[in-house]
């Protein structure tokens, strides 16, 4: 069950993010000075542009950190979601990765 979460929360973070990014990019091409600007046009958008940065950067010490402590493979897929998508799809792809790993090796630790 909590694999199938993860997964649909993969799904979200990808279909709900660019529902909102493809109408822009579709207006403006990449305008980064535009997207930074809109990104913080007011305190609020302010607020929440700020907190995804730091998620963002949590994300990547949390990746490097348990990924390197389970012995986990291509830990910049994970990366490399998170700066294309967003914290939205890294984090849930990661987490769900994870739990594949942890089954992996529970598996081999009692030969199953």
């Amino acid at each position: 069950m909590l694999k199938a979460t993860y997964f649909l929360l993969c799904i979200l973070g990808i279909v709900l993010p660019y529902s909102q990014f493809l109408p822009f990019f579709l207006e403006h091409g990449l305008d980064i000075q535009l997207f930074i600007e809109q990104l913080f046009a007011n305190r609020i958008s302010g607020f929440f542009g700020t907190d995804v940065i730091v998620s963002s950067l949590t994300l990547w010490v949390f990746v490097f950190w348990e990924g390197t402590r389970l012995k986990m493979q291509n830990l910049w897929i994970y990366i490399a979601s998170n700066l294309f998508v967003g914290v939205s799809l890294g984090l849930p792809l990661f987490l769900l990765m994870r739990e594949y790993q942890l089954k992996q090796q529970t598996d081999k630790l009692f030969h199953i």
